[in-house]
Parts: structure tokens; C-alpha cells; sequence
């Protein structure tokens, strides 16, 4: 089952790696499936390549020859200031001989990764390169578009500083971390070209430019759409390796998890379904906290108060007439036989503070309860 090619010219070899691809697709039988379906753990980390090693790491040596420009996202008008830096940096830059400017991007479409990297520099016609990958994650497409695009430029003449444009530049600042992380193997290559790089001028150095998808940046936005063009299938089944294996086993959990969820058994026949900001079902999900906690998460008040509100298990007429009867359960409103929670959240006249029609909102209906801190809360006398 050895999938490698064998070393020796055999012609009675009788390992899968001596097939070709048409035999490869026309071969059935139980061992072929199996080989085929099987892990196959890719090593994707090496720390104790000598790019790593304390003191000779690339960090100690050449500190002061890279550095990353990221978006400050505590600025007013985020993405307006953002164009206007990186069109200020592209200006000054363009004319200059010994710049070479590396738009990157990657993109998954049916399990096939496009990596892309465009390198612009003064007097020199475009370069452009593309790769195809089957079965990696984003991150790892996005880490080999960066590697491809300095190894490119590197290999230029008179090239003494290199820009990267990059969207994905938590994955770019992995390459000059000296922790271990499964993208090392591709991290040990550009240090290796970086090293080279910085020994062979010390005015030699590489800036890393943050530029959010969302931004739409003119360079970046065609990289973008350019690796989305491609329609690209295996010309015979991949094995998948081990950090794909890791995202996929995640994703069917998360998808096991959104699909329990939809089901009244699975979040309780109370429920309140809100919607985002685009009208959508909100779905569960474990970034940040998750989506209903990122908007009341911070307040324990307000956390409490939407609990109660979107479990329906608050201090309301109708939990009252389901577990106490003989209490009152009607509206202090007098317009209302039973104080239910969407009489209070949509026609109930004591909590007009805040009135939006899209009460069934995420955001509205937070807003709602910040403006009517009585909604759903305990009477304290």
C-alpha cells in the first residue's frame, strides 16, 4: 500500500504508487478503497528545523528587518482610513526600482485551495502565480501564497525591500512565531529565504500590510476574484492529510451540533429563534463566545435578563399560570388576559421605551431590553 512511486525500475512492482493516474481511477477493490480513504499524517510541523533554534532564530538576528502594519481597529471609520494608507503606501512605492509589492490570497471551492500571488515592481511586467491544492485548510493556502510570493521576489535583482499584502495576517505573523504551530514546514522554507534575504544586504527588509477581504481594496479585490474564477477537480481521489482531518472531524461536529440545535428537543419548545442582522436564523457557534453572548456577554444584568427572556423562564403571567396557577397571570397593562413574553416584547404599553418592528432581531431586541431594564426582571420591594 506503500503510495510512493518505488525506487527501483521493477516491472512486477505491485504498489499502489507505480500506478498511474488512469489506473489509479479505473483500480477497484477493498485495498484500493482503503488506501484511498485512509489518513495520511503529513508532517506539517518541524521544530527542531535550525530556523527555530534559540539564538540563531530570525527574530534575534534580524529583528529590525520586518515588520507588520496592521489595522487599528479602534479608529473611527476603519475601513476609510485603511484605503487610504494602503493607496498612500502603493504611491509612494510604485515608482521605486527595488520594491516589489506581493498581493496574496487564497480560496476553497470543492475541497480544492487556490493559492495566488500577484508581484508588482517598477519597469517589470506582472508576475503572477497560482497553485492548486486538494484537502488544506485556509490557512495553509493562505501561508503558501505568502511563501510563493517571497520565494518570486527574493529570486529578483535589485529587490531590496518586499511588501506583502495579505488578509489573512494572523497566518503571516505564524511564520516569525517561535511557537510550534502546524504550518512550520512552510514557515522553515521562508525563513530559510528570508535569512538569505537579509544576509545578502543589510537595507534589505519585508513589511506585512493587513487588508481585510471585507475592505475591498482595489489590488487585493482582484487577486480575490481571480482565485474565486478558478473550477479546478482531482483528477483522482487525494488522500487527505492530518490538519484537514482535524477541520473536518471539526466542522461535522459543529454541523451535528447546528442540526440538534433546529430541533425543539434540542433547545426546548420555549425557545426565542432571533435573527442577525441579515435576517437569518441565528446558529450556534463557539467563536467568540458565541453569537448572543457577544452582544449581551458583558453585563451580568443584561446576560440574566435575556436569559430569562429567550428561555421564557422569567418572572412573567405566563411561566405563573404554567407552574402557579392560582396566581394572578395577567398584564398590569389591563389590556392583556395573560402577561406573555411577546406581548411584552411587541404591544405591551408599560415598556414603549424603545420601539423598533424588528423586535425578532438580535440587536433590537438587546436594545429593547438596555432601554427596559423592568422587562423580565424580578420585582424588588
Amino acid at each position: 500500500m506503500d503510495d510512493h512511486p518505488p525506487r527501483s525500475n521493477s516491472t512486477n512492482s505491485l504498489n499502489i504508487g507505480s500506478l498511474t493516474n488512469c489506473q489509479r481511477s479505473l483500480t477497484k477493490g477493498h485495498l484500493i478503497d482503503s488506501s484511498i480513504k485512509s489518513y495520511r499524517i503529513v508532517p506539517s510541523f518541524s521544530p527542531l528545523d535550525p530556523e527555530f533554534s534559540p539564538g540563531h532564530y530570525i527574530i534575534d538576528n534580524f529583528s529590525n528587518h520586518f515588520s507588520f502594519n496592521l489595522v487599528n481597529k479602534k479608529e473611527k471609520e476603519t475601513h476609510k482610513i485603511r484605503t487610504q494608507k494602503l493607496d498612500e503606501m502603493v504611491l509612494h512605492n510604485a515608482s521605486l526600482p527595488n520594491t516589489a509589492l506581493i498581493i496574496t490570497n487564497a480560496s476553497i471551492k470543492n475541497d480544492i485551495a487556490t493559492s495566488i500571488s500577484y508581484i508588482h515592481s517598477a519597469n517589470r511586467p506582472l508576475i503572477k502565480t497560482v497553485h492548486h491544492a486538494s484537502f488544506v485548510t485556509s490557512s495553509e493556502a493562505e501561508l503558501f501564497a505568502i511563501r510563493c510570493g517571497i520565494n518570486q521576489a527574493c529570486s529578483l535583482a535589485n529587490v531590496s525591500k518586499i511588501i506583502i499584502v495579505t488578509d489573512s495576517i494572523h497566518t503571516a505573523r505564524k511564520t516569525f512565531s517561535s511557537d510550534s504551530h502546524p504550518f512550520q514546514i512552510h514557515a522553515a522554507t521562508i525563513l530559510k529565504e528570508l535569512r538569505k534575504f537579509f544576509i545578502s544586504s543589510d537595507a534589505n527588509s519585508i513589511e506585512f500590510w493587513e487588508c481585510p477581504s471585507k475592505l475591498k481594496w482595489r489590488f487585493h479585490h482582484d487577486a480575490n476574484e481571480d482565485s474565486k474564477s478558478f473550477t479546478v477537480t482531482p483528477s483522482y481521489p487525494c488522500k487527505i492529510p492530518w490538519d484537514f482531518c482535524k477541520k473536518s472531524d471539526s466542522d461535522d461536529i459543529i454541523n451535528q451540533w447546528k442540526m440538534t440545535f433546529q430541533t425543539s428537543e434540542g433547545k426546548g419548545k420555549q425557545f426565542l429563534d432571533l435573527l442577525d442582522d441579515n435576517l437569518n436564523a441565528i446558529e450556534p457557534s463557539y467563536t467568540k463566545g458565541g453569537p448572543w453572548l457577544q452582544m449581551f456577554g458583558h453585563s451580568n444584568s443584561l446576560c440574566a435578563c435575556a436569559t430569562r427572556a429567550i428561555t421564557n423562564h422569567a418572572p412573567i403571567g405566563k411561566y405563573r399560570l404554567r407552574f402557579f396557577p392560582s396566581l394572578d397571570f395577567s398584564c398590569p397593562c389591563n389590556n392583556y388576559p395573560i402577561e406573555s413574553r411577546r406581548h411584552i416584547l411587541h404591544e405591551c404599553k408599560r415598556f414603549n421605551r424603545y420601539w423598533n418592528p424588528r423586535r425578532d432581531t438580535l440587536k433590537h431586541f438587546v436594545m429593547f431590553l438596555i432601554t427596559n431594564l423592568n422587562a423580565f426582571a424580578f420585582n424588588i420591594n
